[in-house]
């Protein structure tokens, strides 16, 4: 991605150096950590692999089938408060946390062209460390659809985003489609960011992804 894209003009951008590299790979150290002690916990049955409170694996139907994934690791929510401040400077909007989900990537993972929910209306993914992979994204809000087939795509080429560790993507996670194409590398560390617009109808009341305060699993959703 060559050209400078603006926020309120484009509905995306990318904020370089959103953290420092040396607190990126914290992150990344930590979440390859956290990964290990699912994995060992898990088969040596000290944890059912149902429990979700260390991460999980996706399922067959899922975003990233068969990969290291955690909702609302504390630490991550942490940063997503942490941010908070850059990011509203960012979109010039007061927003609301909701939650955040991080992912070990791992060689042929691809994550298909797709629109969020409304938790997702304002989002950064955060490159936290490993191999290089771009992601994607469609700037014209009126491609890629719902339908009741499923999600139907124009397959667009779309501009490709870069992202160093420490950088981020911020962009309508509801309103522009977005993706990455098969991983060709080993590892990548990505966290994504949740927020909604506090001026948007029906924000209030889903702070916090619906939960009563950040850090907790999805089941304690009202």
């Amino acid at each position: 991605m060559t050209k400078k894209y603006n926020f309120k003009k484009d509905n995306f951008c990318v904020i370089k150096n959103a953290i420092s590299i040396e607190f990126a790979e914290f992150f990344f150290n930590y979440f390859l950590m956290k990964k290990q002690v699912y994995d060992t916990c898990s088969s040596q049955k000290y944890i059912s692999p149902y429990e979700k409170i260390l991460g999980y694996y996706e399922g067959p139907n899922d975003q990233v089938p068969d990969t290291y994934t955690s909702y609302s690791d504390i630490a991550m929510e942490t940063l997503l408060l942490k941010l908070k401040p850059i990011m509203e400077k960012t979109t010039n909007l007061n927003l609301i946390p909701n939650y955040t989900y991080a992912r070990v990537y791992k060689r042929g993972d691809e994550l298909k062209r797709h629109k969020d929910r409304f938790s997702c209306e304002i989002s950064t993914t955060l490159n936290l460390g490993g191999d290089p992979w771009p992601i994607y994204i469609e700037p014209d809000s009126k491609k890629g659809k719902f339908v009741e087939q499923g999600y139907q795509t124009e397959m667009t080429k779309g501009v490709q985003v870069d992202l160093a560790p420490g950088d981020m993507l911020v962009y309508r996670g509801n309103i522009l489609e977005h993706w990455r194409e098969s991983f060709d590398f080993n590892t990548c560390v990505q966290v994504f960011l949740h927020y909604n617009n506090a001026a948007t109808a029906g924000s209030e009341e889903n702070k916090f992804d619906r939960r009563p305060h950040l850090g907790l699993p999805n089941w304690f959703k009202k």
